[in-house]
């Protein structure tokens, strides 16, 4: 009888990722879970998707001008304290050629960006999703994603993993009170929207630069410049877009298509609606997720409403 009260007394700590320690082991052993998956298990590995990530910018690839930083109570205000643009170079050769950057060009130019207005996905378009998917998955970024996900069970298979992302991501929800199928993950994380006269989402630096260089947004300034010397580096910038305000529009700057959408999944999967913290080349980062709650896919599955890194 002993033995059972012992036995269900530590079943708690199988459930929850929890850390014992016993005499003369020295370090705390974690002990593994069937049900959850520990904040060291997400910190290792983010540190495999971030060493797998082959097609990040190098150091000469992307060249910023940052300019004026100001205080966390200062972002509101909307004002222009940049004189220049944000990015005064991108090697768009050595980049935009990579299949799954070219790849995620094609799919921006997809959405409304104004939410009320009908999301329509022609053939065309469904076909674009389905090579940008195809192609990330080739990657060793979330090759090794999928691997984590099988190993915890959250997945049966690769194809069940893939199937989930793409209605996590591309599955259309409504964001005007059901008035128009308006928005999806993707389109509000990647692309950006515009809700209530202000720039809602938007946290992809591809998309960013491309709507800097034909003029649509104008650089106000920086509130945040992560510890990173090289890239991906997180960044947080205030920005109009053709005059629509984003006073903190945090960013990975430099990252892969299909880095960002691995650390971005990794986190909604494990950490759901709160701050999921990463390790990347031994730095501490934080992504924030949000699920869409008013509606559902599959078996009571929530779509992703949001995801970002945090900037502090």
């Amino acid at each position: 009888m002993k033995g059972i009260l012992a036995l269900l007394c530590f079943l708690p700590c199988l459930t929850s990722g929890a850390q014992l320690s016993f005499p003369g082991e020295g370090e705390p052993w974690e002990i593994p879970s069937f049900y959850s998956v520990s904040d060291s298990e997400i910190k290792r590995v983010s540190e495999k998707l971030y060493s797998a990530d082959v097609n990040k910018a190098t150091s000469h690839e992307i060249v910023l001008n940052l300019q004026h930083k100001i205080s966390s109570d200062q972002t509101g205000a909307g004002q222009d304290y940049a004189s220049q643009k944000l990015f005064s170079y991108v090697d768009e050769d050595a980049l935009f050629s990579k299949p799954t950057f070219a790849r995620l060009l094609a799919l921006l130019n997809n959405y409304e960006r104004m939410t009320g207005k009908e999301e329509v996905l022609v053939t065309s378009e469904s076909q674009e999703v389905d090579a940008f998917l195809d192609e990330i998955f080739q990657t060793q970024v979330m090759e090794k994603l999928a691997q984590f996900f099988l190993s915890k069970g959250i997945y049966a298979s690769e194809n069940d993993f893939k199937a989930d992302l793409k209605e996590m991501w591309f599955g259309l929800y409504s964001r005007s009170k059901g008035v128009a199928m308006d928005s999806c993950g993707f389109e509000h994380v990647f692309h950006g929207e515009i809700k209530s006269g202000k720039v809602s989402g938007f946290h992809n630096w591809v998309r960013y630069y491309e709507l800097e260089k034909s003029g649509q947004i104008n650089y106000l300034s920086y509130s945040y410049d992560g510890p990173w010397t090289g890239y991906p580096d997180i960044m947080a910038f205030q920005y109009r877009w053709t005059g629509y305000l984003k006073s903190v529009g945090s960013f990975f700057i430099g990252s892969s298509p299909e880095f960002e959408l691995a650390v971005y999944t990794l986190c909604y999967k494990t950490r759901p609606n709160k701050l999921c913290t990463l390790s990347l080349g031994g730095k501490s980062a934080q992504i924030q997720t949000y699920s869409w709650a008013n509606s559902e896919y599959g078996a009571g599955k929530l779509y992703l409403a949001s995801s970002y890194p945090n900037s502090p």
